[in-house]
């Protein structure tokens, strides 16, 4: 870096840590005028930006900067946690399964250096916050387990969430994202013990109360579960607002215009197929599965898909059936309209499933 930029890239880190992006802003693009070349001034720029809320920029930003130092942990960090977490209010799959690889190659990078592999240093070797460590391998570890979290790979975030957990023992982040791993793999009593544990360091975190709410639920004790979940709506409204709640016989009615909305050859299809409103999933149909599913699944389709019916197999015989959970999905949505429509898009889904389609066919339809 031009020595005369290093004052300037400093002055950026400051004000971004005491929570000035503007001065931050101002800092950077200064630096770089010293000097264009400096990958901490382009980070800086970036991460400025993106406190800013000018989010598209800052995407931008973000994408030169990677061009320019691929191999600089902090900016890998950076870039990867703008993705999962500030891009937008609910990031993409594309922006997530980009941020685990943004992640994963932080963590490669920290832990060779951290162990004295050789690694080749970063462009911009001596300047602040440059140097990987077994710190930086654990925020990579902690921000990968997340990204794999959002991608529904619970057991492959729950070995990256431990990894984290050995960098940064004490982070409460971390015991967080554990928990919800713990949760996501029905194991609700491990899951209460990590919310906890949060809970004791820091009573008004609203995510610990959230998903203690959850877990209590799951584990029968619906009255200490409502006085959790209450609390997370209390503290963050925003995040946690109250469910959409609405009788059974109108949630039922709903279904029944989702279900006229179909096509009639698919109407007729699906006449010997059984369409139920539950509560929640039960635990034993979750750890059926290996892994087991999530218990925040909106549906679920029982039975052998429509194609498999001709086969010689004799189990595919069997009633199908789709199942609707209602709290679950009265959870999912923020008001009526949106309850509605979420029911429709998660018949569709458990009926692509009927209809032979996986995962990513789904995705691909926008069914998922």
């Amino acid at each position: 870096m031009a020595r005369d930029a290093a004052p300037l890239v400093e002055e950026a880190a400051r004000a971004l840590e005491s929570g000035d992006p503007g001065r931050a802003l101002e800092a950077a693009e200064r630096a770089l005028a010293r000097d264009r070349r400096s990958v901490a001034a382009l980070h800086f720029r970036a991460a400025a930006l993106a406190d800013l809320g000018r989010l598209d920029e800052a995407r931008e930003a973000y994408e030169y900067a990677l061009g320019r130092g691929g191999d600089d942990v902090d900016l890998l960090l950076g870039a990867a946690d703008f993705l999962l977490r500030r891009a937008g209010e609910e990031p993409a799959r594309e922006d997530v399964e980009a941020a685990r690889e943004l992640a994963r190659r932080a963590g490669r990078i920290a832990r060779a250096r951290a162990e004295g592999a050789g690694v080749p240093e970063a462009a911009d070797v001596g300047e602040a916050d440059v140097g990987p460590d077994a710190e930086a391998a654990g925020e990579a570890a902690l921000l990968e387990g997340q990204a794999l979290l959002q991608l529904g790979d619970a057991p492959e975030a729950l070995a990256r969430l431990d990894e984290a957990r050995g960098a940064l023992p004490g982070d409460l982040d971390v015991r967080l994202e554990r928990g919800a791993a713990l949760f996501e793999l029905c194991r609700f009593e491990e899951a209460a013990a990590e919310y906890r544990e949060v809970l004791a360091a820091a009573p008004d975190e609203p995510a610990a109360h959230h998903g203690l709410g959850l877990a209590l639920e799951r584990l029968g004790d619906a009255r200490r579960a409502e006085g959790h979940l209450a609390r997370a709506r209390a503290l963050a409204p925003d995040d946690y607002a109250a469910p959409v709640e609405i009788p059974p016989d109108e949630f039922e009615g709903i279904v029944e215009t989702a279900l006229g909305g179909l096509p009639e050859p698919v109407r007729r299809y699906l006449s010997n197929v059984a369409i139920a409103v539950e509560d929640l999933p039960a635990t034993d149909e979750l750890v059926a599965s290996d892994p087991p599913l999530s218990p925040g699944i909106l549906g679920i389709f029982r039975g052998a898909p429509l194609p498999h019916k001709a086969s010689m197999d004799p189990w595919s015989h069997f009633p199908s059936s789709i199942g609707l959970f209602q709290r679950n999905l009265e959870r999912y949505a923020r008001d009526r309209d949106e309850l509605v429509e979420e029911i429709r898009v998660t018949l569709l889904h458990e009926v692509g499933h009927f209809l032979g389609l996986d995962e990513d066919e789904l995705y691909r339809r926008g069914l998922d």
